[in-house]
């Protein structure tokens, strides 16, 4: 088990996916100052189940992605402007609450099955997946493309699709590459059109 910052937000994150934040609280600042030292290890992003973002009293979920800070900038605002970039998924043991409000995890990393190319079935997947990256500019379009790599496609359809949390956190914790394949497709079938 190793010790990470937790960062509960309202979104999931996978693996590879890229996530661009704005850093206000001082909890946070601190954690990324941290985080940007030598050997920092990153944080985790956790999906908020109950509360809110800037509550010391949310409840997320269990399993998570360790992000690490590939990006900063100073925003016009004068808030500080990150880009993480999820590493590998894992589950988190125990926490606790410091006096500064950060929560800071046990947490172990969760084995993932080899890769695995995208089956030709679900070849329409990657072709929407490279039609959303190059509408959405940047940073997603500096993004190393994987389109035949099956975990690759369905984890930036799951951050970039308006599918309930609840789902994309089900993906997330999910294993095997074939069944969120066919779970993300199910949940595309069902998504009211607008």
């Amino acid at each position: 088990m190793t010790e990470r910052p937790l960062f509960p937000l309202n979104t999931v994150l996978f693996p590879d996916g890229l996530l661009p934040l704005r850093i206000f609280e001082t909890r946070y600042v601190d954690m990324v100052r941290d985080c940007m030292r030598a050997g920092g290890g990153g944080f985790v992003v956790v999906s908020i189940l109950e509360g809110a973002e800037t509550s010391t009293e949310a409840r997320f979920s269990e399993v998570g992605t360790r992000a690490e800070i590939i990006d900063w900038d100073q925003r016009p605002d004068g808030l500080l402007g990150i880009l993480a970039c999820g590493r590998e998924r894992v589950r988190v043991r125990s926490h606790q609450q410091r006096s500064d409000g950060l929560i800071v995890a046990q947490v172990d990393p969760i084995e993932e099955w080899p890769p695995l190319d995208l089956p030709l079935e679900y070849a329409s997947l990657a072709g929407l997946l490279e039609r959303l990256l190059d509408q959405l500019g940047t940073p997603w379009s500096h993004l190393t493309r994987q389109l035949g790599d099956a975990s690759w496609v369905v984890g930036r359809l799951v951050e970039l699709l308006p599918l309930d949390r609840a789902i994309k956190q089900a993906l997330l914790e999910e294993d095997d590459p074939l069944r969120r394949l066919e779970r993300l497709r199910g949940a595309m079938l069902a998504v009211p059109d607008s």
